[in-house]
């Protein structure tokens, strides 16, 4: 075999594929946590269930519109593309940056810490509560240990190829389909009470707030929709990385059908599960409970009450199995970014070289680098609270892309159009605006940290671009 580098990503990834990365990078932990949070800020049964619906309706409408630029941009690099062709160089490198410092790499150290403490569900002392290491400015904690081999295998695994990173991501995800298909028929089956479900539904629609003894607290004028904002951080950052499979569209086949028809079927396929699991823990479940899970983890409750002393160590194999999964799509997915930013001289030149096994070892070496240094920082978590601002602003502008390329570049082919253009991207634009203003006022600790964090990508752009890379890679269409 020779050792000399690929000259060009190999497309070996089918719609199954494709899908089972959208669905993987999907479902992390999110899904047996948040739902306390969301229901201690709604309040009741019906508006826990309609955030989660109001957010697979967004996401979807999202994933569909995505279709349009993946047709007309079929090429590694997806979100990055798009910004950099529909607005220009720095719109783009804006998003690269924050996907690069705060999106993707937090995100990764986060799925891996989570693995590691569920992990000592099972082994105790790979817990978060074990510290190996005290250096008195920082602590090290077994789970961080944990966390951070997990991101080196995949990492390792993923340079091996595509083909490799494919296997373990559509056999990881098919399981964790069935698994959590599972917890909720189980959880109908063996747990589910008509009295705690009337209980339940007896809240109705009603948007209050839930103190810990059980009383509800009314808000007052706009509050209620702050509310439902703030309730939905969780649920977006739970549904988020739906769109990594862009960014891998080099390797897909027939990207121009596959990457929009994936979109529409892995979105679907998430949203049903999580409205079912959340639906199922309305019936097994009081209200009360669902908001005050010990540490959030309503998952881990619901099993208990399904499976009995042995549920905690069946939430815990089908978390890891679960954040296994995502972790593999978010390192495979991610590092084509970081890989077509440097062909366009906008990141390091080194990222942008495929090695012997056709992918980008180099930009995924750089990422495991940064994300084991969040994970071993302990600010993962403060990061991850400024995703989901960042993460929605850039969706806006991306959406309003599509607009602008209408007009700007009418000639482009575009195999797939935007499911109900112009309305539906517009109806997804003004609500996830409504949603990132409400969160300027009433979740201030998530979103100005969040827009500092983007505009820092500014000053940096210049910086980079007259000075570390003032060569661009042979292959950039940046002037």
């Amino acid at each position: 075999m020779s050792n000399a580098p690929a000259s060009e990503f190999k497309r070996s990834l089918g719609l199954l594929d494709a899908t089972m990365i959208v669905v993987g990078s999907m479902i992390g932990s999110g899904i047996f946590i948040v739902s306390a949070d969301i229901t201690r800020n709604v309040g009741s049964a019906g508006w826990l269930l309609l955030v989660w619906i109001l957010t697979g309706v967004l996401t979807l409408i999202a994933a569909l519109s995505y279709g349009e630029l993946s047709g007309m941009f079929p090429k590694a690099g997806g979100q990055y593309v798009y910004l950099k062709e529909a607005f220009n160089p720095l719109t783009g490198f804006l998003f690269g940056w924050s996907f690069f410092s705060v999106i993707q790499a937090g995100s990764i150290a986060a799925v891996g810490v989570a693995f590691g403490k569920f992990t000592s569900y099972i082994i105790p002392a790979l817990g978060e509560k074990h510290i190996l290491f005290d250096l008195g400015f920082i602590q090290i904690s077994a789970a961080q240990v944990t966390a951070i081999a997990l991101i080196v295998v995949l990492t390792y695994i993923n340079s091996r190829g595509v083909k490799e990173g494919k296997w373990i991501q559509t056999s990881f995800t098919l399981a964790k389909i069935i698994a959590l298909a599972g917890l909720v028929i189980f959880g109908f089956l063996l747990a589910g009470n008509r009295q705690i479900a009337a209980a339940n539904w007896s809240t109705g629609f009603k948007l209050e707030g839930l103190d810990a003894a059980g009383q509800l607290l009314p808000y007052a004028g706009l509050a209620a929709l702050g509310a439902i904002a703030g309730s939905m951080v969780g649920s977006l950052f739970s549904s988020d990385s739906w769109n990594n499979v862009t960014f891998i569209a080099g390797e897909i086949k027939r990207p121009e059908r596959n990457i929009g028809l994936s979109l529409f079927l892995g979105t679907m396929i998430v949203t049903a599960i999580y409205v079912a699991t959340n639906l199922m823990y309305v019936y097994v479940l009081p209200l009360h409970d669902i908001a005050f899970a010990e540490n959030d983890r309503v998952g881990v409750v619901a099993s208990q009450h399904i499976f009995g002393d042995s549920g905690t160590k069946v939430i815990a194999v089908l978390l890891m199995v679960s954040t296994f999964g995502c972790n593999n799509g978010l390192i495979l997915s991610g590092a084509r970014v970081y890989y077509t930013m440097a062909r366009d001289g906008l990141f390091f030149r080194q990222a942008g070289v495929l090695n012997r096994n056709a992918v980008p070892g180099k930009a995924l070496w750089m990422q495991c680098v940064w994300a084991s240094l969040l994970c071993l920082s302990g600010k993962y978590g403060e990061l991850l609270d400024y995703v989901i601002f960042v993460v929605l602003i850039f969706y806006i502008l991306t959406i309003i892309g599509i607009f602008r390329l209408r007009k700007t570049k009418p000639y482009l082919p575009r195999p797939y159009k935007a499911f109900g253009y112009p309305v539906l991207p517009m109806i997804y634009i003004v609500l996830a605006s409504c949603i990132c203003l409400l969160l300027l006022v009433y979740k201030p600790k998530y979103t100005w940290p969040g827009l500092g964090i983007v505009l820092l990508g500014i000053p940096l752009y210049y910086f980079l671009r007259d000075r570390i890379i003032s060569n661009p890679h042979p292959h950039s269409d940046i002037g």
